[in-house]
């Protein structure tokens, strides 16, 4: 949808391979917010021995200057990710360092020794893996994504944040589970990237075709004065029902019913699933719409 909006908005004639290169840009500014919050959060551990050495440094350090618990600074969990080679070279190749706010860093991780979770966790000699990915949870959910510094700080890095943010938060999630079983060069399966790449392609090829679909069932609607993303939903959707057998139509058009609810206005919603579902029901009955039984294929 992005992509297509991108393309719609530029003046140039379109060159060969485009559109597929925009759509990768998606992808790379996806992988780029996941490895920058992933570096993030390795920071913060880490910087209990930035502490530790600050405070050892001062003109008269106290007892608690040199005595630092630094435990979380080698958190086993957070180590895993560090020594992943997929992770690392994201890390090379990104240079998260580059784009870091330290002050914000330094804030975060002084926020975290003053809460009662830091203070349970360094009093446990032992390490416990569970506990391990508690607190590195417990940093990134309720320090880092739940500070309005920290989320603003990111917004400006990237301008995915508001798309991208939520879906970024559940890998990590995932990948807290399991370190090392991501490939960061593909975050997206095969199946799910060939899927975007051929529905971009099929909306542009046919374009014109589902053009004369949409604008019958506009009524008194002024096709000029669609909004111009409710007009490019619509046209995936119908993409949708014509060339993808085995999307279930009712998964199609709740699908762009939520689109249109988040990206457009407050009555897209309501029009894209009415445009849609009439579109729907025309094919079926003029037996244009061919769709595998779902369970089967």
């Amino acid at each position: 949808m992005q992509t297509l909006y991108t393309i719609s908005t530029m003046e140039n004639d379109i060159k060969t391979g485009e559109p597929q290169k925009l759509l990768q840009q998606h992808f790379d500014q996806t992988r780029s917010l996941l490895v920058y919050l992933l570096y993030f959060l390795t920071e913060v551990t880490r910087y209990a021995e930035t502490d530790s050495h600050n405070r050892a440094g001062k003109h008269l350090p106290d007892a608690d200057d040199l005595n630092v618990n630094v435990k979380i600074a080698g958190n086993e969990l957070m180590w895993k990710m560090l020594e992943d080679p997929s992770l690392k070279e994201q890390f090379i190749s990104e240079k998260p360092q580059h784009r870091i706010d330290n002050e914000l860093l330094r804030k975060i991780y002084l926020a975290l020794a003053e809460t009662r979770e830091y203070k349970t966790y360094t009093a446990q000699k032992s390490r416990d893996k569970i506990e391990e990915k508690k607190i590195l949870e417990f940093i990134l959910n309720d320090l880092m994504l739940a500070n309005e510094n920290f989320v603003s700080h990111v917004e400006e890095l990237y301008t995915n944040w508001d798309d991208d943010g939520e879906m970024v938060v559940l890998l990590i999630a995932g990948y807290l589970q399991k370190p090392g079983t991501y490939n960061f060069k593909q975050i997206m399966s095969v199946d799910k990237a060939q899927f975007a790449k051929s529905l971009l392609q099929t909306v542009l090829e046919k374009d014109e075709h589902l053009q004369t679909l949409i604008v019958p069932k506009l009524k008194n609607w002024d096709p000029e004065r669609i909004a111009h993303l409710d007009m490019i939903m619509m046209k995936m959707g119908v993409a949708e029902f014509l060339y993808f057998e085995t999307i279930p139509p009712k998964v199609t058009i709740n699908e762009y019913i939520d689109l249109a609810k988040d990206y457009s206005t407050l009555q897209s919603g309501q029009f894209v699933n009415g445009i849609l579902d009439n579109i729907h029901k025309d094919l079926v009955q003029n037996e244009k719409m061919h769709k595998v039984d779902y369970k089967k294929s």
